[in-house]
């Protein structure tokens, strides 16, 4: 990524997160996801990881040698491993060192985990005052369901969410690819840089309580409000929208292939109706306001439908462009990724195991901030030494004491 796109010959300055220390002790989606957020940032992450109990977000066709998922290769690249056997007084020892000289610890594991490890922020605290301690489990550490197991499925059909996607008669339907677990990442990099632009003020830290169901909920607000006020359970509306008409995804020639289309206001409407050279929708005055549009929907989709299989779906999207509408051919993600295309979002990266392995970045630029390139993802304790050495200034003889007592996993 450009670290300066709008090409002035501003020196570039650091990233955001230059020198923040991050102890990550999260595991399979949504805490690692926040910190590859931070470290994509600037942020030395540090993942406190363990042989007992091998981290990876989801299975995975490849498997490495050194035993890492894809998904992992994914979630944790650009950050560093440190191996620790948490529950050996030796190793747990260590975790509170590193957590009295980091800036951020994050953690995602059930309410009550880390108190039994004496490693909650009450602890940490006394040791490092100006520490920020994320945690984010399903449902907050305090109220009546801080103790529930949670998974992407259940916060999602909780929070209410599973009962607004899909349409009228279909079952609850969920949001695919862990979207709860990003959406909670996402919010967890928000507090964590509200957080440091906080103690840059007052110099002192912050306990981030996150509640990954609150997270989905706070996706739906508006519904939710909505049927607060007038106590009416929003319809279920598929593609369409209760605001523009007609919106859709239409079939076109190819086999299992459509056109995503969306009709704003009057004007789009008229210019639509001109290219499908369609005299029916072009004078019925019932379809001039959007609202007319919407009660007649299912009329007009069987007008659009049979304008657009005579065409691929690339051919519909650029004559509706021409038309100026809007319209996007909808994509598989082989073609997604096949296609080219100079989005920032996208980069190769060296993966030391696989050669070059396509990932995601954060998706914008900042004029004049050199932003770090994604790295390979660690192996399991790959910088025990490095770690102690750079953030505890521990000699080699102090690491191999802290071997023999048997403090690495």
């Amino acid at each position: 990524m450009s670290a300066n796109p709008g090409g002035s010959s501003r020196t570039a300055v650091p990233a955001p997160l230059n020198h923040i220390r991050v102890l990550d002790f999260t595991h399979v989606l949504a805490g690692p996801f926040c910190t590859r957020l931070l470290a994509d940032l600037g942020a030395d992450v540090v993942r406190v990881e363990s042989s007992k109990h091998p981290d990876h977000p989801w299975q995975s066709t490849f498997i490495s040698d050194d035993q890492r998922h894809a998904s992992y290769l994914n979630t944790n690249r650009s950050k560093c491993s440190i191996s620790i056997d948490l529950k050996n007084d030796a190793g747990q020892q260590i975790a509170l060192k590193l957590a009295a000289v980091a800036d951020v610890v994050i953690e995602n594991f059930s309410a009550g985990v880390m108190r039994r490890l004496k490693l909650d922020f009450a602890t940490i605290e006394k040791l490092n005052p100006r520490i920020i301690y994320v945690s984010m489990s399903g449902y907050g550490h305090n109220g009546p369901r801080r103790d529930w197991t949670s998974m992407n499925m259940n916060l999602q059909g909780y929070s209410g969410l599973m009962t607004v996607t899909g349409g009228e008669g279909d079952p609850p339907t969920a949001i695919s690819n862990s979207w709860n677990d990003y959406i909670g990442g996402l919010h967890a990099c928000f507090a964590v840089l509200q957080a440091i632009d906080k103690r840059l003020g007052n110099g002192r830290g912050s306990h981030i309580d996150l509640s990954q169901f609150e997270c989905s909920a706070a996706m739906i607000g508006p519904l939710l409000l909505s049927s607060s006020v007038d106590g009416k359970v929003p319809h279920r509306l598929g593609n369409r929208s209760n605001i523009v008409a007609p919106q859709g995804v239409y079939r076109c020639a190819g086999a299992d292939d459509w056109c995503a289309v969306s009709i704003e206001n009057g004007e789009q409407w008229k210019s639509l109706a001109e290219l499908l050279g369609n005299e029916k929708l072009k004078s019925d005055t019932r379809l001039s306001s959007a609202a007319g549009r919407m009660e007649y929907h299912d009329e007009i989709d069987r007008e659009i439908g049979t304008w657009t299989k005579q065409y691929s779906s690339a051919e519909v999207e650029r004559r509706l462009k021409a038309a100026g509408l809007p319209a996007e051919r909808v994509r598989r993600i082989d073609q997604v990724i096949d296609e080219p295309d100079p989005a920032t979002v996208f980069s190769h990266i060296e993966e030391r195991r696989i050669g070059s392995m396509l990932t995601t970045r954060l998706p914008f630029t900042l004029a004049a901030v050199s932003l770090p390139g994604p790295r390979s993802a660690p192996s399991l304790g790959e910088h025990n030494r490095d770690i102690l050495r750079q953030w505890l200034n521990l000699s080699g003889e102090q690491f191999d004491e802290l071997e023999r007592q048997q403090a690495f996993t």
